[in-house]
């Protein structure tokens, strides 16, 4: 049960991230969630979109010059609770799985924070989660927001 992400190479100089919004919101692709990683030479930019626009937001970055590629991440369902993201990180950490990166996202139709987490094992991760009882987000929902 994972969500694609689509990880985009930015040059870290002004304007190059609202050069990057402006043409994927002028070709009416909406980003579900976005994280910057930033180094003094360039960003990576992380985001999500549904399923039906991965392969048009790809062909949009690429023909506008960006290097962009997808990878797999798990979106899990967090309680809105002191512990609730501490037992997530306890399920990962057990199974001998570590954390490589995560950011949040957030949908106001859900009673859980949801947070999207790269594991260093995406199938150990997702195989750790449920043996923990932990929900996870799926594609198929994300693309019903």
């Amino acid at each position: 049960m994972f969500v694609l992400q689509i990880s985009i190479f930015l040059e870290n100089v002004r304007g190059s991230l609202r050069n990057m919004t402006e043409l994927l919101g002028e070709k009416e692709i909406n980003l579900l969630a976005l994280t910057i990683a930033d180094t003094s030479g360039f960003g990576i930019i992380r985001i999500i979109v549904k399923s039906d626009n991965i392969n048009s937001t790809l062909s949009v970055l690429h023909q506008g010059g960006y290097i962009a590629k997808t990878n797999k991440v798990i979106c899990v369902r967090v309680p809105h609770k002191p512990m609730g993201l501490a037992k997530v990180m306890a399920a990962l950490d057990d199974a001998g799985i570590s954390i490589e990166y995560s950011y949040s996202f957030y949908r106001s139709n859900f009673e859980e924070a949801c947070i999207i987490i790269r594991p260093s094992d995406i199938e150990g991760g997702i195989s750790a989660l449920q043996k923990a009882d932990i929900g996870m987000v799926s594609q198929e929902e994300v693309d019903r927001f």
